[in-house]
């Protein structure tokens, strides 16, 4: 090969190169972004998300691929551990945006750290879907950021509705992290839900404790000798274990009340007998689900050993729905800003999404409109279909 055509070659390798970097038609892989707690307080947490992604990415290779306008793209799950902790979700959206350069990120999944970290997503130009983030400030006046749950103001009133019904109680109690964004937040939203009900006062305790605090003993003592004919904590699964088990050697003998945050897997192992026979609000029940519920549900239980909770759920839908996005764009461009604004266009459009946790239609601040669900747990641990509740 003489000078002149081997710096013709080069050229030409240089062009093709150039162009590949460029968006030049070069792009065969899709980043999918997880932003989980793998570790930390809340581990059961990102583990159900990452087995349900994993689940769909196993279906997308089975495929060979993801189809986007008659090309198919290998996908790949770039997923960082958020430790639980809001500055660590918020480093993580900025490395997978900036670094990583993903399409679009699931997570994270508690609003502790789902709220700041979708203000990176949002100000970075980059779609976010929380499959678990309840608290209103995820979304609110964020064009970019989704969510697959209902909302706090919405699960607030729910509880309220349904103890009165199903109890006829007119005092309540609560027990909260006040340093947490979702339990603070949807103890407030319960409280005005039921002082709605009942008038003024009828919340005759409302106890708070801050985060990494395991002995509540002082505000259940308090709790006791306020009247309450119940008790309502939206804590995480390894609180609520803590906080009724202290609660039954205190004495208390009154029905204590959860929210969707009670959904984990690993709550009865570390609750066990004290925890049958409890209500919680949440996003879908297990134990005698049909259809493509069913199917997930035994497919996650026969790989992973143990049935799904509400995060591993939510998540397989916010992949669906991510999904569905990337589909919807017709086309993967290589312009990664130009590509995000198509999956976020394409998923603020979605409507009447069909999946295992409830239909769904995205509201102008990214917010699904879909019912809840009140579970109660049975006497073998199973988290049984109570009632539904719907907007």
């Amino acid at each position: 090969m003489n000078r002149r055509v081997f710096l013709a070659v080069l050229l030409l390798m240089a062009a093709a190169l150039l162009l590949a970097a460029c968006g030049g038609g070069g792009v065969d892989t899709i980043k999918i972004g997880i932003n989980a707690p793998l570790t930390g307080d809340i581990p059961k947490v990102g583990e159900g998300t990452k087995f349900a992604a994993e689940m769909w990415l196993e279906d997308i290779n089975a495929q060979g691929g993801l189809e986007v306008g008659g090309k198919k793209y290998k996908v790949e799950l770039v997923i960082e551990d958020n430790e639980a902790k809001a500055e660590s979700a918020a480093k993580a959206n900025t490395k997978l945006i900036t670094q990583d350069e993903v399409l679009v990120i699931v997570g994270p999944q508690a609003s502790k750290q789902a709220v700041p970290a979708g203000g990176v997503a949002n100000d970075l130009e980059t779609p976010m879907i929380s499959p678990w983030s309840t608290n209103p400030n995820t979304t609110l006046n964020r064009p970019w950021v989704f969510r697959t749950p209902f909302l706090d103001p919405f699960q607030g009133p729910v509880v309220a509705q349904f103890v009165t019904d199903e109890f006829g109680f007119d005092k309540a109690a609560v027990l909260y992290d006040v340093a947490s964004d979702y339990p603070k937040g949807l103890a407030e939203f319960f409280k005005k839900g039921w002082e709605d009900l009942h008038g003024p006062g009828s919340v005759v305790a409302f106890e708070s404790f801050t985060t990494k605090d395991t002995d509540f003993s002082a505000q259940l003592t308090k709790i006791k000798e306020s009247g309450a004919q119940f008790i309502f904590t939206p804590q995480y699964y390894n609180e609520v274990a803590l906080i009724v088990q202290q609660a039954h050697e205190l004495g208390w003998t009154g029905p204590i009340v959860g929210s969707d945050s009670w959904g984990s897997a690993e709550l009865m192992n570390l609750c066990g007998d004290d925890c049958k026979g409890l209500f919680f609000s949440t996003h879908y029940a297990a134990a005698g689900a049909t259809g493509a519920t069913k199917e997930f549900i035994d497919r996650y239980k026969e790989k992973y050993g143990y049935v799904p909770d509400d995060v591993g759920a939510l998540t397989w839908d916010s992949m669906l729905i991510v999904q569905k996005a990337i589909q919807d764009c017709g086309k993967i461009t290589g312009d990664i800003k130009a590509d995000r604004k198509c999956v976020r266009d394409a998923m603020a459009n979605i409507k009447n999404f069909k999946g295992i946790t409830g239909e769904m239609t995205f509201t102008d601040q990214g917010d699904p409109i879909k019912c809840a669900v009140i579970v109660r747990i049975s006497e073998s641990g199973e988290f049984e279909f109570y009632k539904q509740v719907c907007p």
